[in-house]
């Protein structure tokens, strides 16, 4: 990867076009971290499920992230998933236990600090 600071701040090289990393035209590289994680937690979930055997359908998922205000850096210290779902009531318990499987699997999870809690939820919609 390459980044190079343009006209409207640092941008990641991209062939399909530059992704700008500044919240005023794009999103902020802490905005970036969350979205990271949210989209590895996706793609672990789906996985898990599938190897699972579980029929679903992702309609949704939501990120919502807490920085730590008390320290200089302001730090992300919390990170919430929300996946919306569709699944068979039969599989409902299965799909909520299987969330718990996410974070040990997932890399970018595992590449943050210890002290960054991540919760994930799943909501259930018909």
């Amino acid at each position: 990867m390459k980044l190079v600071l343009g006209e409207n701040g640092v941008e990641l090289v991209h062939p399909a076009g530059n992704w700008h990393l500044k919240h005023t035209i794009g999103y902020s590289p802490v905005e970036a971290l969350v979205a990271s994680v949210a989209a590895c937690s996706i793609y672990v979930y789906k996985k898990i499920l599938e190897n699972s055997g579980i029929d679903f359908e992702l309609v949704d998922a939501t990120v919502s992230y807490e920085r730590d205000a008390d320290k200089k850096a302001q730090p992300v210290s919390e990170i919430t998933i929300n996946f919306e779902m569709k699944v068979a009531a039969a599989d409902q318990k299965k799909t909520s236990r299987a969330l718990r499987l996410i974070a040990p699997n997932c890399p970018v999870i595992q590449t943050l600090d210890a002290s960054v809690v991540v919760e994930e939820t799943v909501s259930f919609v018909d």
